[in-house]
């Protein structure tokens, strides 16, 4: 279930990090969770430098918060989206750097980097460094810095061929990160895949072919491939599962965290060819008194996968798989055309019925197919929403084994 959250960021004012550090790091609600220690930069090309995230500590822990999951910056904190936040250490990978800890004080000619603004670029997917703020050290060190643009002093950053190559398949799509990693040795290839960020990692082994993905995963240590899982589509993180030795699964899911690793285990009790064993546990799921506003809000999200941010499930509480009973749909045009005080019960759609969880592969397409859907909802006995399948979970299904490889070859 994805819960209810506020609009992305529409602000485009910079902001420095010697005033972000130290902010605090607050949940959806406005609760304080931790604070913000660093900001976690690479390159992009073009000279530019990219944010991935922020270092934030959280239960006297050092841990990543991906970019994606920053609501809001303002003077009074740092907003997030999203569930859980996985309380892992950060570890630095090959083409990353920390913005106090590595740029900042770095000499520029004459003057000293003091400090460095960030903002979103402009379609709002990606934040960027922008500014940067130059200083001298001892009696003038009191002087306004000079802020510049950050494209005057890039090249004071040398980048290292590690670093470069890393930028370079960070801005691929996955499917032709994959397609470049077939090309490699496999010692290469597991060189390659060890600078990756697991984000980076889990979006690849979601385009893998089955045998691949079983391979790439068995070469990779406990705790790294459990938190590489937990990044992934949770039906995808099923498939994956089910592929490997019943050993090395049954290890994944014990490292894995309770939250990351239930609903995996449920989807692993239905057949692989069925709607159970084909759905997401979490598609976009509202309570039948939410406003359209709010779940415009919702799948707004960047996060959200195109074809489960087309609709939204309306249920009765809870809105956590297995929901309360099901009440219908409730589709991303119909929210456009509605005033943003209704209610979803007020326009929900309850003539797409639900389908069981052992309805077989061929039936689900058929439904899909018939009915152009872009997505079923899954119910159990009792009416209550367990998932939904989606167009892209059955093509991932129907399409002959090997069709990406043909795919890389035409």
């Amino acid at each position: 279930m994805l819960p209810r959250v506020p609009s992305p960021i529409v602000s485009t004012t910079p902001a420095f990090v010697s005033r972000l550090v130290r902010l605090p790091l607050t949940d959806t609600d406005g609760d304080p969770v931790g604070r913000i220690r660093d900001v976690v930069l690479a390159p992009s090309g073009d000279s530019k430098l990219r944010v991935l995230g922020l270092v934030a500590n959280i239960e006297r822990r050092n841990i990543f918060i991906n970019m994606s999951r920053i609501a809001e910056i303002d003077p009074s904190g740092v907003r997030m989206v999203g569930g859980t936040v996985s309380v892992r250490s950060f570890t630095r990978r090959t083409g990353e750097q920390l913005a106090v800890g590595d740029l900042l004080d770095t000499r520029v000619g004459d003057e000293y980097l003091t400090d460095l603004a960030i903002a979103p670029g402009p379609d709002k997917a990606f934040w960027f460094v922008v500014l940067a703020a130059l200083g001298r050290r001892g009696p003038l060190r009191r002087r306004a810095p000079n802020v510049v643009p950050w494209e005057q002093v890039a090249s004071s950053f040398a980048s290292t061929p590690e670093m470069d190559e890393v930028a370079e398949l960070r801005d691929l799509h996955p499917t032709d990160v994959v397609d470049r990693l077939q090309a490699l040795s496999p010692d290469r290839r597991h060189e390659v895949v060890a600078l990756l960020a697991d984000e980076q990692v889990a979006d690849l082994l979601e385009e893998m072919e089955e045998e691949e993905a079983v391979r790439l995963v068995e070469t990779l240590d406990l705790e790294r491939a459990a938190h590489i899982l937990e990044e992934m589509e949770p039906d995808d993180a099923a498939d994956l599962l089910a592929d490997l030795p019943e050993t090395e699964r049954a290890a994944l899911l014990e490292e894995m965290r309770p939250e990351e690793s239930i609903p995996l285990r449920r989807l692993l009790a239905y057949d692989e060819d069925t709607a159970g064993g084909l759905m997401t546990p979490e598609p976009v799921i509202l309570a039948h008194t939410t406003t359209v506003a709010e779940a415009l809000a919702n799948i707004r999200e960047r996060e959200i996968p195109a074809e489960l941010a087309a609709q939204v499930f309306v249920t009765q509480p809870p809105v956590s798989t297995p929901t309360g009973k099901y009440v219908g749909v409730v589709g991303f045009q119909r929210l456009l055309r509605e005033q943003p005080s209704t209610t979803l019960d007020e326009c929900v759609n309850d003539s797409t019925e639900p389908v069981a969880p052992d309805l077989p592969l061929r039936d689900v397409a058929e439904r899909l197919a018939s009915y152009d859907l872009l997505a079923l909802p899954v119910c159990d006995r009792s009416g209550r929403l367990v998932g939904a399948v989606t167009v892209d979970d059955v093509l991932d299904h129907v399409l002959p084994e090997g069709w990406r490889q043909r795919r890389a070859r035409t």
